[in-house]
């Protein structure tokens, strides 16, 4: 991918996650903002706002952090299992232990007195976007990309999440949650399309760099040839 394009991937996962942590920061604590609306606090509101896109934005940059750390372990994986298939049923087995882990230890850590009903509703939805996502990017590409695609919308998001994982906060769960979901997701569904699109543009310069070369070799034949 070129400069110009990585930029490009980076300013607009930016805009998503400060968009979306904007957004979301509202529902995910509606209880704390819900007077703001009541009252229609025009300043309030727009200060909040500004304050959860800002948080957003660090969410976003979390997440991209989290996805080029993803590409280089993927390859070092490609690299040490010699093999895609093993390398995915690798990361097969880790997902399954993130998603248990996800349900289990937070039950044992934070779910006495009450159910653990909560605890698997919030890992599923976590593998719900991962499953869609990856799905998507199957289509895109091929059948070998899906289970990469899962472990890194599984994986990779619940280590972004876990300092707000260790709070229990149910408002900042979600909060930082989608922010990370919508970002790794987009990441992930663009980044193909960007590669091919940064190697058409390298494409075209080769080729507009030969044209005038070309051109300066017909001249010199024409001037040989007189």
């Amino acid at each position: 991918m070129n400069s110009r394009n990585l930029v490009k991937l980076f300013l607009t996962t930016l805009l998503i996650g400060g968009v979306t942590g904007g957004v979301v920061g509202f529902l995910a604590r509606w209880s704390e903002f819900k007077p703001y609306f009541s009252s229609f606090e025009v300043s309030a509101i727009l200060s909040t706002f500004i304050w959860l896109f800002g948080v957003g934005l660090i969410f976003s940059v979390i997440s991209q952090a989290g996805f080029f750390a993803y590409l280089t372990i993927h390859r070092f994986g490609l690299g040490i299992f010699k093999s895609a298939s093993l390398w995915n049923a690798v990361q097969l087995v880790l997902i399954l232990f993130v998603v248990f882990d996800l349900v289990y230890l937070r039950y044992l850590s934070f779910g006495s007195g009450e159910g653990i009903s909560s605890y698997i509703v919030l890992a599923l939805v976590v593998l719900a976007a991962g499953l869609i996502t990856a799905y998507f990017k199957m289509k895109q590409t091929n059948k070998q990309s899906f289970i990469p695609a899962l472990f890194f919308m599984v994986v990779v998001t619940v280590l972004e999440w876990v300092p707000v994982l260790k709070t229990n906060d149910e408002g900042w769960l979600y909060f930082m949650l989608f922010p990370l979901l919508v970002c790794n997701a987009y990441q992930l569904l663009v980044l193909g399309k960007l590669i091919e699109i940064s190697q058409k543009e390298l494409a075209d310069r080769r080729e507009r760099k030969q044209t005038p070369a070309k051109g300066k070799m017909k001249a010199g034949q024409i001037g040989k040839g007189s």
